[in-house]
């Protein structure tokens, strides 16, 4: 019994000496001590490894046990979106049981981090760390001014003249004309080269080249619209290849003449007439040219068997297979104004009151955000329906029987300002300096954007084409994109074309049609440039009379 009772005691000891060393090998085999740890963003932790932050984060880590300071440098790591490393500060406290991570430089607003707390780290005692960590961070807007301050008028001169490197420094080499976007190599569009032809008026007014310079350009580019360009029934296409002239399908069966797209060439070729005045033979040569283009249009080609509508597109494999009439309200009030103003081709005025305004249902009457809006569908739809018609046509006073235009572009730019303040669909970044909904293009493709239409994204051309109707607002605008979001959206042709905080989406591109207006708008602001020139047309005025309006400007 006494052996029996001596052999279970030992029995008893050994297993207790045997569970005590298995336990010493899961924590400390040699003298170390693991550690595992804790964190906070911003002095906030959410549950989660994904946060919102500024671009000045403090990310504190806390131990269980004190960790080795040399062993930091290889334990962290802080990367932006590409994998590009940034530099960190760190400082140990409490023990070296708490690491407070830092940049010494501000992180890159609207970017995605991720910092990285991995098994480099090890305890003073050498144990592991437990649960290495990576946390994902999303900053949002850095407020500091990216550009030293100007005046507001060196502000404007400023956007315009790098604008205007579009339009002259990125010109077709061979056709002069504007290519499509900034990636878009040898096509180029009519629409856009009728912006871009007012904004070389605009850039000889302001001295970013010489009126010689000016002349020289337009001479290339009227030269190749008059005598290689393709043209259907005197119509130019959506697209061009600059260096043929021949159509590039805008899709396959918008293959030919573009309408709409004409009468914004016919716009800036008109006001350039109006500009080069002088005698000589090279200034008179570019003039009758400009109008022997114009006469050549047959717009009432386009009323389709003489229908009381105009057709945006003909094609000569499709012929009006698009079947698209054009009916307000939207961007092609020009063309039924430059279509009654032909001397040639010229359309009634029965056309225009049933084909554009359609018999009065082109009127709204409703109001929003308090705002009544004349025309148009609910919330004025996007905001390059102000814009495009009136590069030229002067809406300040103008009138006729279904709206006074002064106060539809106003108030349709104030309702899209008013809706992107109130942000219903609660965006990041919308506010009363951070508006403007239109076409442009978005992360997902191109869009018209508009409160009815609400993607998210913000188009510069919007607000900064406003500046005739809403001065004060699109100033905001203007400061905000510039010089807090400049490092971002001001590029080397300008703004770039569009952007998502919401998405923490920037463009890299520009496009002729939203450029364009910026410069052109932004002088009709200032000078009324471009508005007087067009205006003083004897074809402008006779053309809004016959189809009833009024202006103190004709």
């Amino acid at each position: 019994m006494i052996h029996l009772k001596k052999s279970l005691y030992y029995t008893i000891a050994l297993i207790l000496l045997l569970h005590s060393s298995c336990k010493k090998s899961n924590t400390d085999t040699s003298g170390s001590t693991d550690t595992s740890l804790s964190f906070t963003v911003d002095g906030i932790y959410n549950g989660t490894l994904t946060y919102h932050t500024g671009v000045n984060p403090i990310l504190r880590f806390t131990f269980t046990e004190p960790i080795n300071p040399a062993t930091i440098t290889t334990g962290i790591k802080l990367s932006n979106s590409t994998g590009s490393l940034t530099t960190v500060t760190t400082l140990l406290s409490e023990g070296d049981k708490t690491l407070t991570v830092t940049s010494p430089n501000d992180l890159s607003s609207f970017e995605n981090y991720s910092i990285e707390i991995n098994e480099g780290i090890k305890s003073a005692k050498g144990g592991k760390l437990i649960n290495p960590v990576k946390i994902n961070l999303s900053t949002g807007l850095n407020n500091t001014d990216k550009f030293p301050r100007i005046t507001d008028d060196e502000l404007l001169t400023l956007i315009q003249k790098q604008t205007f490197k579009y339009f002259y420094d990125f010109g077709h080499p061979i056709s002069g004309l504007a290519r499509e976007r900034s990636t878009s190599g040898n096509t180029v569009t009519i629409g856009g080269s009728g912006f871009g032809i007012m904004a070389l008026v605009t850039g000889i007014h302001r001295n970013f080249i010489t009126r010689a310079e000016g002349l020289a350009r337009m001479q290339k580019i009227v030269d190749f619209l008059k005598n290689k360009a393709q043209r259907f029934h005197g119509v130019y296409p959506h697209w061009l290849d600059g260096n043929t002239g021949v159509v590039q399908p805008f899709s396959t069966k918008d293959n030919g003449g573009d309408l709409v797209e004409t009468s914004f060439l016919i716009q800036g070729l008109i006001t350039a007439r109006q500009y080069f005045t002088g005698t000589d033979a090279a200034e008179t040569t570019l003039r009758n040219d400009i109008t022997t283009i114009y006469n050549s249009v047959e717009w009432d080609w386009h009323r389709k068997d003489n229908g009381d509508v105009l057709y945006w597109h003909w094609s000569p494999n499709y012929a009006w297979e698009m079947n698209l009439p054009l009916r307000g309200w939207n961007e092609g009030l020009i063309t039924y104004i430059m279509a009654a103003a032909s001397s040639t081709h010229s359309i009634p005025k029965t056309v225009y009151d049933s084909g554009w305004a359609k018999n009065d249902a082109i009127k709204n009457g409703s109001s929003y955000f308090g705002i009544p809006l004349p025309l148009g569908s609910a919330n004025g739809g996007p905001l390059f329906f102000s814009h495009y018609s009136f590069l030229g046509i002067n809406p300040l006073g103008l009138t006729d029987s279904y709206a006074n235009y002064e106060t539809q572009n106003r108030a349709h730019t104030l309702i899209n300002y008013n809706y992107c303040k109130a942000n219903p669909k609660n965006y990041a970044g919308y506010s009363e300096n951070c508006w403007g909904l239109t076409a442009s293009d978005t992360p997902t493709g191109y869009s018209a954007s508009s409160p009815n239409n609400d993607l998210g994204v913000i188009a510069p051309t919007a607000a900064l084409s406003s500046f005739p109707y809403t001065p004060t607002e699109s100033m905001q605008a203007l400061k905000f994109f510039y010089y807090k979001l400049g490092d971002k959206l001001f590029k080397d042709y300008g703004f770039v074309d569009a952007f998502s905080l919401q998405d923490k989406w920037f463009d890299t591109q520009t496009l002729a049609i939203d450029q364009g207006p910026i410069i052109v708008m932004i002088e009709n602001h200032r000078s009324k440039l471009l508005w007087n020139l067009f205006m003083s047309a004897p074809e402008v005025k006779s053309g809004l009379l016959k189809l009833g309006f009024t202006s103190p400007n004709l």
